[in-house]
């Protein structure tokens, strides 16, 4: 039995997401890496900034890690002085992880760089193109993650899986 024949009429977007997906991934990690920055690191301190400061428990349950790959991850952004972990006053035992000075002015470049990025990888799409495209987007994941952590984390179980 022979495959079905698709018509030239009938358009398929899984392989150009998938296309602009990887050409987006590319750009991003060599934006980031002159920050001495990969995809994993800009997620946590994205999630501390936005957390305010966090324990080292809930983070990994938030990047959906396990614990012992959260302290490898945790240990990189603190030797770069992007974070601090502290003892928690409430619980000897438990440590807090905060954004450090260094950390937000570094994410904030980061985002810049991704922006920049964006526009390279999106430049043939007028602004108003773009915000079409990303509530399609938006849209077209409902019910998918609504973070970036979520969204990095459902990837590597694709990854893994494949």
């Amino acid at each position: 039995m022979s495959a079905p024949s698709v018509g030239q009429s009938e358009r398929r977007s899984g392989a150009l997401l998938e296309y602009l997906a990887r050409r987006m991934r590319l750009r991003s990690e060599s934006v980031l890496a002159p920050l001495g920055l990969r995809p994993r690191h800009l997620v946590a301190l994205t999630v501390l900034r936005d957390a305010g400061g966090i324990s080292q428990q809930a983070l990994a349950s938030t990047l959906q890690i396990d614990s012992t790959n959260v302290v490898g991850l945790l240990n990189d952004l603190e030797a770069a002085h992007l974070v601090e972990r502290r003892r928690s006053p409430e619980d000897r035992r438990r440590h807090d992880v905060f954004l450090t000075e260094t950390g937000a002015s570094r994410l904030g470049e980061a985002e810049c760089a991704l922006a920049s990025a964006e526009e390279e990888v999106l430049g043939a799409l007028d602004p108003a193109e773009r915000d079409q495209l990303y509530e399609l987007l938006r849209r077209a994941t409902s019910g998918a993650p609504a973070s970036c952590a979520a969204a990095v984390t459902d990837e590597a179980e694709l990854d893994a899986s494949c």
